[in-house]
């Protein structure tokens, strides 16, 4: 399962598979390197696209888009979660959204986690020897939070 945190300068990714525990297979960020934006979407659409190559996950979970103060800043990041959802949907897999206080509530208990305790936890969960950065951790949870949900018909 591919875990998604999606940003139009970091992209965070998160690979596990699931069994009778969780386990870690491989995570990261996609960093965009041209400066005009369209350049950017194509740095994500074609790094999730390896990410999948890579890995052969069997699903694809993605945060949902949080509602900004900045609403340019919201349009970006829903243009970043578009170019991640195309690559999935270019490898025919399902796609998965939860919102980020939900992934959280699932993750750490309580939908106004901070980052590093999200850090720590997913570290915990996957018996990591040392937590993922931040974007990757985020990427993670979103999966942890898919595995734990799946079969219901709420959000984490």
């Amino acid at each position: 399962m591919l875990g998604i945190d999606p940003g139009s300068r970091t992209t965070g990714y998160g690979v596990i598979e699931e069994g009778e525990t969780l386990r870690y297979v491989a995570s990261g960020c996609i960093e965009t390197t041209r400066g005009a934006f369209p350049g950017r979407l194509a740095d994500i659409f074609r790094g999730v696209e390896a990410v999948i190559a890579a890995h052969a996950p069997d699903e694809f979970v993605i945060e949902e888009v949080f509602v900004a103060r900045n609403p340019q800043s919201a349009l970006k990041l829903g243009q970043a979660r578009g170019a991640a959802i195309a690559a999935a949907v270019d490898a025919d897999l399902p796609v998965s959204e939860y919102a980020a206080r939900s992934v959280k509530q699932a993750v750490v208990g309580t939908g106004r986690a901070t980052k590093e305790q999200v850090q720590y936890m997913v570290r915990v969960l996957l018996s990591l020897s040392a937590a993922p950065p931040a974007d990757a951790a985020d990427a993670l949870a979103v999966a942890i939070c898919h595995v734990n949900t799946q079969g219901m018909d709420r959000d984490c």
